[in-house]
């Protein structure tokens, strides 16, 4: 996306990647938007901590991003293939990926940020894939790829075909459609004017 997007590049536009956990930027920004990403990032104290030091006084922040029930048979399934004999081993000191809150407990985690003009929503967002094949390219991508980096080489394949059988035995509907839970946490928040 990066690729991509450095052609744009022009007056006080760039772009660059970059951790956000070592975001160093300090009164720089009128905004700060976050779509479906933020659950990649495990410690959201120091995530606001950079945002908030980031922005200028009055700033905003616009976030949507995974929250508890998200994915509910991915994860299923993901933690049933995990658990079977051959691929076991792979996963003894495993660590989730996915930081996905409860949408209550997130608005006191925000609340308590020094941020002004809070709130937080949660958000049905479930989804029906076309078909089949659809269901097992969100699979592919970016979803397995945590869990296929644990496996080793010549168990990457039958792993994966374990989670694709189980994934269309659960979500596929009569009408041929795949359905999938996505839950998400909405903030939307601004810092202080003057600090």
């Amino acid at each position: 996306m990066i690729a991509a997007a450095l052609p744009k590049a022009c007056g006080n536009l760039r772009f660059v990647r970059m951790d956000i956990n070592d975001l160093s930027f300090s009164g720089e920004f009128d905004v700060a938007f976050s779509n479906a990403t933020l659950h990649w990032v495990k410690d959201h104290q120091r995530l606001y901590k950079n945002v908030n030091r980031a922005l200028r006084p009055g700033g905003r922040i616009r976030f949507n991003f995974a929250s508890q029930g998200n994915c509910s048979h991915f994860f299923r399934v993901a933690r049933e293939a995990m658990s079977q004999t051959e691929f076991s081993a792979y996963f003894a000191d495993f660590e989730w990926p996915w930081y996905m809150p409860k949408v209550d407990e997130y608005a006191a985690l925000v609340k308590s940020s020094g941020l002004s003009n809070v709130r937080v929503w949660g958000e049905n967002a479930d989804r029906f894939f076309a078909d089949s094949d659809a269901m097992i390219r969100w699979i592919d991508q970016p979803s397995i790829v945590p869990f296929l980096a644990c496996v080793r080489e010549e168990h990457k394949r039958e792993f994966r075909d374990y989670v694709v059988s189980r994934m269309l035995d659960e979500t596929r509907q009569s009408d041929g459609r795949c359905f999938e839970t996505f839950r998400r946490v909405n903030v939307s928040a601004r810092k202080q004017a003057h600090e």
